[in-house]
């Protein structure tokens, strides 16, 4: 699963997650993108989720980029415990993602397979998604 090699604080303040994605909102690589219409945090569980099904459905055909890592710390308390006594510990990693980012790319697929790929991987996510193409010039 994915997760930094090492953070600069164990545990971070939640923060709010307003506007629209600055940075990753274009495709750049492949040929078709999987963009974010809402946001949301995504687990690095449902990350593998979504390879594993776009790898599925290509059968080891084409490339896949993967344009969000989760760097995010989340905590979450022991069952069964009262209010208080302090945060609870880190449980696993979150990538934040904005309207507009791009999640996934694929190259060297058809566009049938692509958008099948895509759609099959936006089941597994927490967030509304559209399939987008690479922009041609000329």
């Amino acid at each position: 699963m994915l997760m930094p090699k090492r953070v600069k604080y164990r545990k971070v303040m939640r923060g709010r997650m307003g506007g629209l994605a600055q940075k990753g909102a274009t495709v750049s690589f492949g040929e078709y993108g999987l963009k974010a219409l809402e946001s949301a945090k995504i687990t690095s569980r449902q990350i593998e989720a979504a390879r594993v099904a776009i790898n599925r459905k290509v059968k080891r055909g084409g490339k896949l980029w993967i344009r969000i890592f989760p760097d995010f710390p989340f905590t979450k308390k022991a069952a069964e415990t009262r209010m208080g006594k302090g945060k609870g510990n880190p449980e696993g990693f979150v990538a934040r993602v904005k309207p507009g980012r791009i999640l996934f790319e694929i190259a060297g697929v058809d566009e049938e397979m692509a958008r099948k790929a895509l759609e099959s991987a936006s089941h597994k996510l927490p967030l509304k998604t559209k399939i987008v193409q690479v922009e041609k010039l000329g």
